[in-house]
């Protein structure tokens, strides 16, 4: 029987976190819950760490997980003059590897969290193992890149915040809506967690507008040397549904790592994690807690 039912692991993100960690660019939110070897998990855009929340009950008793909110998202600590970027999150990432001391982790990133990741720790002595859940392959889908280039578009902070506000909007499948092969999912917990911060307030519309801006595809297709430079057991976890991350290219990925297997979860798409919590941390822990 696990150590953290589901409805404690959702409680840890609504309180306070454990301890806030400067990085020069605001405050990261910090959390902690397990016993093991290191794992630190790193979200997307534009969720937050509570993203992780369904996986922390199947992992705590295996593995000690320290989940990050960056500075734009959940509990984090920021504000307009916070500089606000990919390549800033990048630096988060190895500021908060620095702080906490972890000599010996494991990484798990989900979408844009995946991608951050690798460019954080590629070729980092400290880095034993690396997750990576539904994120950017090296050749972005048509997907992908409709969706990124609204990021352009005049008003795009207040149609964020009114899509984010208005469920029947959001489950439109152009919108949001095959994000999860159960739509329901962008309800509940979603809705709390991620969609009314981004609804009710500015600040944070502001540096999730900040942040998609501010992404290179550079930084995407140059993934393969990347890759040859993470040369730690990698596992892929993917949701066979996922029409922006497809997983055929997922699964050509998985040559340019020197190291890395995938498993292909059925009937979940990009949110592969929370809609099978239970197959995704099978198939990590193998390579998390080794």
């Amino acid at each position: 029987m696990a150590t953290l039912t589901q409805a404690a692991a959702s409680d840890l993100f609504r309180r306070e976190p454990d301890r806030f960690l400067d990085v020069g660019a605001g405050e990261v939110a910090h959390r902690c819950v397990g016993t093991g070897p290191d794992v630190l998990f790193v979200h997307g855009w534009p969720v937050s760490g509570a993203t992780f929340r369904l996986l922390l009950p199947h992992l705590v008793d295996h593995v000690t997980c320290h989940v990050i909110d960056f500075p734009s998202a959940g509990s984090s600590r920021f504000d307009a003059n916070t500089p606000m970027s990919i390549d800033q999150h990048v630096e988060t990432v190895r500021r908060v590897v620095d702080l906490l001391g972890l000599d010996d982790v494991a990484v798990v990133g989900h979408d844009s969290g995946g991608l951050i990741a690798r460019h954080a720790m590629a070729g980092d002595p400290r880095l034993r193992a690396m997750g990576l859940i539904n994120t950017e392959p090296p050749d972005p889908s048509w997907r992908f890149r409709s969706f990124i280039a609204a990021r352009r578009l005049p008003g795009f902070s207040a149609g964020l915040g009114w899509v984010a506000g208005t469920p029947r909007v959001r489950r439109l499948k152009m919108v949001l809506g095959d994000a999860f092969v159960d739509r329901s999912l962008l309800d509940g917990e979603a809705d709390e967690f991620y969609f009314q911060p981004l609804h009710n307030s500015a600040k944070h519309r502001d540096a999730a507008t900040r942040l998609l801006r501010s992404l290179d595809m550079e930084m995407i297709t140059g993934l393969p040397d990347v890759h040859r430079r993470i040369d730690v057991p990698v596992r892929l976890v993917w949701g066979d549904q996922d029409p922006f991350f497809p997983v055929e290219r997922a699964e050509a990925m998985v040559e340019t790592f020197p190291d890395a297997t995938i498993e292909i979860i059925e009937g979940a798409g990009l949110f592969s994690h929370e809609e099978r919590p239970a197959e995704v941390a099978a198939a990590l822990l193998p390579t998390l807690a080794n």
